[in-house]
């Protein structure tokens, strides 16, 4: 499975390194972050729910997180070794 998780950490003090760590391991050792904040991961959990469980402990009530599913229908503006790497490694 592929997901796209984004985040916003809204409290000084925030455990970045911890949600960064949390992500990464929830991918299967392929992920990308291309844009602040946000991630690009292929992970051998089943479901957003899964991946959001093992980031959620390092996030404080104010903070925000949205992880969903990415299929190969999608489209945007990258360059083009971003693009091999999504295109190749992702799926």
């Amino acid at each position: 499975m592929v997901y796209m998780i984004t985040y916003d950490l809204n409290q000084k003090g925030q455990q970045y390194e911890n949600v960064i760590a949390a992500i990464k391991e929830a991918s299967s050792g392929v992920w990308c972050s291309f844009w602040k904040s946000s991630y690009l991961i292929k992970s051998n959990l089943p479901t957003a729910d899964e991946v959001f469980n093992r980031i959620k402990p390092y996030l404080d009530a104010n903070d925000t997180l949205f992880v969903t599913e990415i299929t190969d229908n999608y489209q945007g503006w990258l360059s083009d070794a971003q693009w091999t790497f999504v295109e190749n490694s992702l799926f």
